[in-house]
């Protein structure tokens, strides 16, 4: 999902200073957590003004309180996320990345913190399933499982891909493709903020159980993360921080 420009005023260049993943008591007696996101992927992770916001900023800032850590933010293009987790620039990611079996040869997954899937939004009506697609020229995000899944669609004519989700949706806009594959609940958002732009959302093109990441093997960071999920999740932290979103709880079923 998945996650450039705005983000340069934030995104600082910055050397791995171990050998090795942080375990959990080096990220605890420290007492903070480097946490990478992407910035350019609202609602979930995206700037306002010089500040990132979005329901991933809230999650990990919920999870930090849980661990007891305040977090350093990183924020930088949506490719380059994982390639610096495998660099121990950073102890966590937090992007909408969907768990595949490729990335999870390279990482470790967290328990999913929210299900959704990759969606049709089109200004055709007509438009609307993994069929109709056949033909057309679609947009998707560079490096996320939208651009891996609409490949796997037999007939569609073209996949551009876009460094941000949000240069997808504007060639959509501007007429330059048919359709848009992005997020169910990215599209919804979209449509919602500009209802006069005619967009409609349409079938699943894939769905996806959605996790934090964190370097390969890093076990006690993952099993520390998973307890702090599971508390948000038990306590109505997490249904909070989803309904104000999303009015509604988007966690995995």
């Amino acid at each position: 999902m998945r996650m450039l420009s705005r983000l340069c005023a934030v995104m600082l260049t910055f050397a791995a200073t171990s050998a090795g993943a942080r375990t959990f008591d080096e990220i605890k007696a420290d007492g903070k957590i480097i946490v990478a996101t992407e910035g350019a992927f609202p609602p979930f992770n995206f700037f306002q003004g010089p500040k990132l916001s979005g329901f991933e900023i809230d999650v990990a800032e919920a999870l930090a309180k849980k661990l007891g850590v305040a977090i350093e933010w990183r924020a930088l293009s949506f490719d380059a996320l994982l390639a610096g987790l495998r660099q121990d620039r950073w102890d966590l990611v937090i992007a909408s990345f969907g768990i595949t079996p490729e990335r999870a040869k390279a990482v470790t997954f967290t328990d999913p913190h929210y299900c959704s899937g990759g969606i049709i939004v089109a200004k055709n009506p007509a438009i609307r399933t993994v069929a109709d697609l056949a033909g057309k020229v679609v947009a998707v995000q560079t490096g996320t499982t939208y651009l891996e899944n609409v490949k796997k669609v037999s007939g569609v004519k073209e996949v551009k891909n876009f460094p941000k989700d949000t240069d997808a949706r504007a060639a959509l806009m501007a007429g330059r493709v048919e359709v848009w594959v992005t997020d169910k609940f990215v599209a919804k958002g979209a449509l919602e903020s500009d209802p006069g732009a005619g967009l409609k959302m349409g079938d699943f093109v894939f769905v996806e159980k959605i996790a934090c990441a964190v370097r390969k093997g890093n076990a006690s960071l993952e099993q520390e993360v998973n307890r702090a999920l599971a508390a948000l999740l038990a306590d109505g932290t997490y249904e909070a921080i989803s309904k104000k979103w999303f009015q509604a709880d988007i966690r995995c079923r």
